[in-house]
């Protein structure tokens, strides 16, 4: 059994997680998530200022303080810190490490990088306005596993799955082989559960009043040889390990019964979850099929400049107020083919009201509506000076009481995700050993017997008023059609609970609004 935890889910959380999980109790391997669609573009805006940059920084802090207890404890680290540049971060680890007179094997992984290829695929778009940041293929875990296998104390990688992270150990320890995929994808479906930190724990869940959420564990999963786990966390620590906790987690950003990778396609709709005791959860039953002939990729490019204008109407006559400043600045705006350049309203102008004005208020705030206006354009100086001066001037011919939230602020660059796909033996997947040997990650074997189509899951439905929503997301009835029929263990969401109102089943479709990141689907 190798027992894994986690002490990230994203670039910015709790940043004393990683030594509380190596104080906590035993571990075996300690992972670190740290990349979303929307931190590869924060990391390739930090490279094109200094290319020496490009990965999370945070985590050379969290490594500054906890990487000799880890050495001392034997716990290896896997991170993808390493965002959009695995070997720079991995050398400046390596100079951290000196400094403290410590000597760890690092290993790290690359190959995810496509950006420099970008032209040969197509991907770099007509607008020279939008230009491509950041192109990366989400790769699997046998890369990890090799540096491990090496001996490696700290493996840190670019674009990886979130799940390859406790994968790739997984491998390595227990020796599965590409074709083991049933293994794999019970290894898989252990890495999401832990892949987002404290959501495992009682973190971001609907029913979060039952549980000690003020401070909860991060959680860990004990990995077993056929690919089974128990989702547990340390002792004392907050939150809750449950079959609800583990379920809302589960279900997370999955849009059906099967669950793409890069090494594996796990079935969704053959999990069980097992309580065994206070916060124990088994996950067991995992059946895996071949993964797909393709990677997915996502691209990270510029989609121009966007500002912000909120307008407070207090009082009386709030539509009449609100349509006035939307006809005076649409006529201030208008194109002026005279001027040099031509002037014009941005290419993209959103108005959305707030209303949180009370009768009879008795503060000028609690009488008044927010009308808030997005501009974007590819043109920083159309959503710039040119669209606040506009605002601006008309503070005394406006309505009356005319004011803004806050000052004019200059414009800031947005970014825009998309996803594309690529033939997986494109990609030079590469393990980078502790002593300095590159070691080809071969794709996995190509698998050309079609998969059997499986029923649609069934559409999430707004619960009935009064009834609180199932976890994290979205209302079902009862299990989605591709979801064997629910048992109180099944993944299809926990049956109903004989205590307490309001419980619901929530559907495999449901997705969390607040996405802590997209796995690959």
């Amino acid at each position: 059994m190798l027992r894994i935890g986690n002490a990230s889910g994203f670039y910015g959380d709790r940043f004393g997680a990683f030594r509380e999980m190596l104080a906590g109790g035993p571990l075996d391997v300690l992972t670190g998530d740290y990349l979303a669609e929307l931190t590869m573009l924060i990391l390739a805006r930090d490279r094109l200022r200094d290319p020496s940059l490009g990965y999370a920084r945070t985590f050379l802090r969290q490594a500054e303080e906890c990487l000799a207890e880890a050495l001392d404890r034997g716990v290896r680290i896997v991170v993808n810190a390493g965002g959009l540049n695995p070997g720079r971060l991995a050398a400046a680890l390596g100079e951290l490490a000196g400094r403290q007179g410590l000597r760890p094997r690092i290993g790290h992984v690359t190959g995810d990088e496509l950006l420099p290829r970008a032209e040969e695929f197509g991907w770099t778009g007509e607008d020279r306005r939008r230009p491509l940041l950041a192109a990366n293929a989400y790769l699997g875990a046998f890369g990890i596993a090799e540096c491990l296998r090496a001996g490696a104390d700290v493996v840190v990688t670019g674009r990886v799955t979130d799940a390859a992270l406790v994968v790739g150990p997984g491998i390595a320890h227990h020796g599965w082989t590409p074709e083991d995929l049933d293994a794999l994808a019970g290894a898989v479906v252990a890495g999401h559960v832990l892949e987002c930190g404290a959501q495992a724990t009682g973190g971001n869940y609907a029913f979060f009043t039952e549980h000690d959420v003020d401070h909860p564990g991060f959680p860990i999963a004990e990995l077993h040889a056929d690919g089974s786990s128990v989702i547990t966390k340390h002792p004392g620590t907050g939150g809750a390990v449950t079959v609800e906790t583990v379920t809302a987690q589960l279900l997370y950003e999955t849009g059906g019964p099967r669950y793409l990778g890069p090494d594996v396609t796990a079935r969704l709709d053959t999990v069980t979850l097992t309580a065994q005791g206070r916060d124990r959860v088994r996950i067991d039953g995992v059946r895996g099929e071949a993964p797909p002939a393709t990677l997915r990729v996502g691209l990270n490019r510029l989609g121009g400049y966007r500002n912000e204008l909120v307008f407070v109407l207090t009082g009386l006559d709030t539509e009449a107020k609100s349509a006035l400043v939307r006809r005076q600045l649409t006529r201030a705006l208008a194109a002026d083919p005279s001027t040099a350049p031509p002037t014009g309203p941005p290419a993209e102008l959103r108005w959305t009201e707030t209303r949180t004005h009370h009768p009879d208020a008795d503060t000028e705030e609690r009488a008044s509506t927010l009308l808030r206006l997005t501009a974007r354009d590819p043109d920083e100086h159309r959503v710039g000076r040119a669209l606040t001066a506009a605002a601006v001037e008309l503070g005394l011919s406006g309505y009356p009481g005319f004011h803004l939230t806050a000052p004019p602020a200059r414009p800031s660059p947005y970014g825009v995700f998309e996803t594309r796909e690529v033939d997986r033996r494109a990609v030079d997947h590469t393990a980078h050993l502790p002593d300095g040997t590159r070691i080809p990650v071969p794709p996995a074997p190509t698998v050309t017997t079609r998969q059997p189509a499986l029923p649609a899951p069934s559409l999430p439905r707004r619960p009935p008023p009064g009834r609180p929503a199932a976890p994290r997301s979205a209302w079902s009835p009862g299990p989605a059609a591709a979801t064997r029929a629910a048992t109180p263990t099944s993944a299809s969401g926990p049956g109903p609970r004989p205590a307490g109102p309001g419980w619901c089943t929530p559907s495999p479709s449901a997705s969390s609004a607040n996405s802590c990141r997209r796995q690959v689907s």
